[in-house]
């Protein structure tokens, strides 16, 4: 008689199994939420630096931009819209060779003409009747280029201008506020734009605000709390540094040029926190970008030209830029 093999586990044997199985899939299970927290964590700072480099990146842009005097687009001619028959006082008018026609702005400093017949005139009259005195004959069609820069590109702290709203009896930049002007985006249309930077709390942060407007705008500018201007959100108070000193969104560099001063260099520093709580440590992350040395360079070319060379390169800021700067 033949005893049978018996097939299959005991219980012992499937007992031990599960547990083997059942620590194998914890241990698989405790690495895959690991590395969702750990891909939470990765994506939340990923957010955060695209969005404030973004930013700093633009705010870098339009400083090195600023102050670039413009008679129109890059590729177009400006000339003299009629002749100038006698010397003396006469009107300004010029031409363009595209439909965009630009208007001399009074105090702007123009150079007419090429070779011999050239001449520097300071444009006077008024916005809509702009005036020159000429030393010389000029044809129909003479060249006319506005060289130099505006010294005050990016307005100068303690700058004033003919209003009385502003604080402190200053119009300028500060320390929550970053004021520039010229052809800011290289097609030849000058602009104003201003940031603000509202520095906030963890539980109430604040904003970084852009407004751009042309630099003749007649009405008057949007608030500057406006929530559809904002460029950065969740910006906080920038940690303090080594000694202790309060650290602004934008800090300046200034130098004496002529009677009044220039921004050679500017200062950006801004502290951002994480749209999402962390998975791992379950707190907002956050980030501090600072930009130590952001140098307007058609600014620090037109301080050194002005003054080596030709006083006359340092263009004046137009009045409507003064009206927008309250």
């Amino acid at each position: 008689m033949t005893r049978k093999k018996q097939v299959g586990f005991s219980l012992l044997e499937t007992l031990v199994a599960l547990a083997v199985l059942f620590a194998v899939g914890g241990i698989v299970m405790t690495g895959m939420v690991q590395l969702m927290k750990t891909q939470g964590t990765i994506a939340n700072r990923t957010d955060m630096h695209t969005s404030v480099r973004s930013a700093t990146e633009l705010l870098q842009q339009e400083i090195g931009q600023a102050g670039k005097v413009s008679l129109g687009a890059p590729a177009d001619t400006i000339t003299l819209g009629a002749a100038v028959t006698t010397p003396g006082s006469n009107p300004v008018s010029l031409a363009s060779s595209s439909s965009f026609v630009p208007a001399p702005y009074v105090g702007e400093v123009l150079t007419i003409d090429v070779g011999s017949k050239q001449e520097t005139i300071t444009v006077g009259g008024t916005a809509s009747a702009p005036t020159a005195t000429f030393a010389k004959v000029h044809a129909q069609g003479a060249p006319v280029f506005a060289l130099g820069a505006f010294a005050t590109g990016v307005v100068p702290p303690g700058i004033a201008a003919p209003a009385t709203t502003c604080v402190g009896a200053s119009c300028g930049s500060s320390p929550t506020v970053l004021k520039l002007y010229g052809d800011i985006n290289g097609d030849g249309k000058m602009m104003y734009v201003e940031y603000t930077c509202i520095q906030g709390t963890a539980s109430a942060p604040g904003a970084l605000y852009r407004h751009q407007m042309p630099y003749d705008q007649a009405t008057a500018k949007t608030a500057s709390n406006d929530p559809t201007m904002i460029l950065l959100s969740n910006v906080l108070a920038n940690p303090k540094d080594a000694g202790g000193n309060i650290v602004p969104c934008f800090a300046y560099q200034t130098q004496t040029l002529g009677s009044g001063t220039c921004v050679t260099n500017v200062a950006v520093t801004l502290t951002v926190q994480t749209q999402n709580i962390d998975p791992q440590t379950r707190q907002l992350q956050t980030e501090t970008k600072a930009l130590l040395n952001v140098g307007p360079r058609n600014i620090v070319e037109v301080y050194g030209t002005a003054n080596l060379v030709d006083p006359t390169r340092a263009q004046p800021m137009p009045a409507t830029v003064s009206a927008l700067l309250p």
